[in-house]
């Protein structure tokens, strides 16, 4: 798991993108798309065009960092939207990479009574 500081936020962009991008065109996306500052030492998450493959930019505050994972069965839960952004959690980060749906997580156990 990548070490993501607590008041770090994850942004997730809606769409596709071209994944032959590396760091400098994922960073002009957060900024021109997303509107982030690619700098700030938030994540960001784009998904290719097969659903398979996802990449994250972060810049940890002494340089560029660009992590990818492909799944090798299944596709990655993504947003519908074909623009926009979504911010997740680093749970829900953790499930998407995982290849499980963070939008609605199945509970296996709930309590039956307080105390």
């Amino acid at each position: 798991m990548i070490p993501v500081p607590s008041n770090t936020k994850i942004w997730l962009a809606a769409g596709v993108t071209d994944m032959r991008k590396g760091f400098v065109g994922l960073s002009a996306l957060a900024e021109n798309i997303l509107k982030q500052n690619a700098y700030s030492g938030h994540l960001f998450i784009f998904r290719g065009r097969r659903g398979d493959l996802v990449k994250i930019i972060w810049w940890d505050g002494q340089g560029a960092c660009l992590f990818s994972k492909r799944l090798e069965q299944g596709r990655f839960v993504w947003p519908s939207a074909k623009t926009g952004k979504a911010s997740l959690t680093t749970a829900q980060l953790s499930m998407l990479l995982e290849g499980i749906d963070w939008r609605a997580p199945q509970r296996s156990w709930q309590p039956l009574s307080v105390g």
